[in-house]
């Protein structure tokens, strides 16, 4: 992508009510807009980062067995009066409106009543089940507080998947192969180590549930972790009940600030009673659905990663959600040379175009090759060269090399590539690593 048809700009101005780490950077970066307190608007940059959260967590969705789909975001107040969610009392998130017919909906906050609604019409036999499904959806929950940035919103992009199974043991199957996708998805967006299987409150779901829970200095939550037995309990269940349920000593936990980044939530089948969701087993005679809700924040999470992976200077990406892996950055100068511009110019196509490759070989040494040389990839053991949409290049005419390098630290793209009269001079192209500020000359 050239950044000459980016319509975006960085910015140093930032909302005067904005004082959340994750989109005071990506508002200066140009990858969200604010709307108003806890609203968002997703950018181009943005977009990508969010694209490729979740791509990931579709791949591991679908890795067990789920079905995607998507669901309506009207829902009707028949649904959730069934289980009394729909009295503001119960769920006090929602947000409510009236169809001109006086009909009164209600916006998306979350969707197991709909869910099993629909399932209804699909779900006869056992040998309909197991049946798994999951969305990617814009939900709308009415927060008192949105003062986290994109990590607490009140509308907000959400992975939501629902199971249903025929006994306990098939769910309870599904549901710990769902907690190592769960597991999965956070080490591979850069987040596993430092994200825990938290014991937790149900909060309107159930009594008690699954959290994953990130170490993060902005979180709003605090977690006690026994590290000798890997078990993490959220603050607001830490009961002596717990503890003993849990086989754990208090004086072994240590307190943690942590920031939900994902639930499940193990209905077993009060759900199922409650919307009288049954199926016909092998006897032929009507049985209860085993049911399950699992979540995780898709533009929380990208905030959880924002506050992680920053710095004085901008983002940091993971090169697995970053917009573009590399940030090519070309210094033309009339005090130059036309022959120096020109040269600067080739090299710069040449990259864009795949005709050179930044390649990487086992070891982690960068070279430049030349697909056209079959001799000169042959001799180059590679585990990962550059392709064309992984390229961001900043072809912009009349701003200063300062600049430009500046908006590539703030940007974060995992590696920035530079080609100037001074690389030249050196050698050939610079290529830097925006995480740990390292740097190498490539020759060409």
């Amino acid at each position: 992508m050239l950044y000459s048809n980016l319509f975006t700009k960085t910015t140093k101005d930032i909302p005067s009510d904005e004082t959340s780490k994750n989109a005071q950077l990506l508002i200066r970066a140009g990858f969200v807009h604010k709307t108003m307190a806890g609203v968002y608007s997703y950018l181009p940059m943005g977009m990508k980062v969010l694209e490729k959260i979740k791509q990931i967590t579709r791949e591991e969705m679908n890795s067990v067995g789920a079905n995607e789909l998507i669901m309506s975001s009207l829902q009707k107040k028949e649904t959730w009066q069934i289980t009394n969610r729909w009295d503001d009392e119960i769920v006090d998130v929602w947000f409510k409106s009236k169809l001109k017919n006086d009909t009164e909906v209600g916006f998306g906050w979350s969707h197991e009543e709909a869910i099993i609604e629909m399932m209804k019409n699909h779900i006869a036999s056992y040998k309909d089940l197991p049946a798994n499904v999951y969305q990617f959806q814009t939900k709308m929950r009415n927060e008192l507080r949105a003062k986290s940035g994109i990590m607490r919103g009140r509308e907000f992009v959400m992975k939501d998947m629902y199971s249903c199974s025929v006994d306990k043991d098939q769910h309870e199957k599904f549901y710990q192969e769902t907690i190592k996708a769960y597991h999965r998805i956070f080490s591979r967006v850069g987040v596993g180590d430092i994200t825990y299987l938290t014991f937790a409150s149900g909060g309107a779901f159930t009594e008690f549930s699954h959290e994953f829970q990130t170490i993060c200095n902005a979180g709003e939550d605090y977690i006690y972790i026994d590290k000798a037995q890997k078990v993490a309990i959220n603050e607001e269940v830490l009961t002596d009940k717990v503890l003993n349920m849990l086989n754990v000593k208090r004086e072994n936990l240590e307190k943690i600030k942590t920031l939900e980044t994902g639930n499940i939530f193990n209905f077993g089948l009060v759900k199922s009673e409650q919307t009288n969701f049954k199926f016909t087993n092998k006897e032929g005679n009507e049985q209860l659905v085993w049911f399950g809700s699992y979540g995780i924040g898709m533009t929380r999470l990208m905030g959880v990663i924002a506050e992680i992976y920053s710095d004085e200077k901008g983002l940091k990406w993971p090169e697995s959600v970053a917009p573009f892996k590399y940030h090519l950055v070309t210094h033309i100068s009339e005090k130059d040379t036309t022959e120096i511009n020109q040269k600067i110019l080739n090299l710069a196509q040449s990259i864009y175009s795949g005709e050179l490759k930044l390649a990487r070989d086992n070891k982690g040494s960068w070279r430049v090759i030349d697909v056209n040389n079959l001799s000169d990839i042959a001799d180059f053991s590679l585990n990962d060269f550059s392709t064309s949409d992984q390229i961001f290049w900043d072809d912009r005419d009349g701003v200063s090399i300062g600049q430009k390098l500046g908006d590539a630290d703030l940007i974060g793209c995992p590696w920035q590539v530079v080609i100037s009269k001074r690389s030249l001079e050196n050698g050939g192209i610079e290529i830097k690593d925006r995480n740990t500020g390292e740097s190498s000359v490539l020759e060409v």
